[in-house]
């Protein structure tokens, strides 16, 4: 069933060259193609993403968004049915992609949360501040709009027809949680499977700093309550 369905990975990628190779290699061969959203590196990334097989595109404006916005323009009329969005730090397990893929196969869910919060997480791999944001984020989505959340985890699928529907826009750091409020809203059918999570290879763009941890928690907070005063 699942060789019916045609499945692309996007990679947001800032920065990591040492990581990104590691990233490619344990993505499972169901996958169609593979795409790294380059998102202003400065080191090789865009290099080693393309000696690893994967299609590089180019957002030279910084931030998570922005970079899943130009590789989500980039399949655009591809004939994608399932969309996966992972990292490039090898904090996630690629090979585990299956079972986030499985529920939208089977059972025809919209969207599948990898959660970190019902997984195995290594020590140290997620930093207080990270956990009590997820938290936090997750139950005001449930306060507000009965959605039952654990984790924002960037380790996610969607179909391509939903994501569409979603009409993404967020550029940085509320991309995950946009995803699930808008996905609320429109009362897709979610759900969440157990992912394993470790200590990525190297330095946090955004928990690993005070100040990327700041910026965050606020803008996730602002598309929470912004979007409940739209409701």
């Amino acid at each position: 069933m699942l060789s019916k369905n045609k499945v692309v990975v996007i990679i947001p990628a800032f920065n990591e060259e040492e990581s990104l190779p590691r990233v490619i290699k344990d993505i499972p061969d169901f996958v169609d193609q593979i795409i790294v959203a380059n998102n202003g590196s400065t080191d090789r990334t865009a290099e080693v993403a393309l000696n690893a097989g994967a299609i590089v595109v180019t957002e030279n404006e910084r931030g998570y968004g922005a970079a899943c916005l130009k590789a989500i323009e980039f399949i655009k009329d591809k004939n994608f049915d399932i969309v996966v969005f992972l990292d490039g730090d090898y904090s996630d397990h690629p090979e585990e992609m299956l079972s986030v893929v499985e529920p939208i196969i089977k059972v025809s869910c919209d969207m599948v949360i990898g959660s970190r919060m019902i997984g195995k997480r290594e020590e140290g791999a997620m930093l207080p501040q990270a956990i009590f944001g997820n938290w936090l984020a997750t139950f005001l989505i449930k306060l507000f709009w009965n959605y039952k959340f654990t984790d924002l985890g960037p380790f996610r699928a969607i179909k391509y027809d939903s994501l569409i529907k979603l009409n993404m826009v967020d550029r940085n750091y509320g991309w995950t949680v946009e995803m699930q409020i808008k996905a609320a809203k429109q009362k897709m059918k979610t759900a969440e499977v157990p992912v394993n999570y470790r200590k990525r290879i190297g330095k946090s763009k955004v928990t690993g700093t005070i100040k990327g941890t700041v910026k965050a928690s606020i803008k996730i907070l602002y598309l929470i309550f912004v979007s409940l005063i739209k409701d």
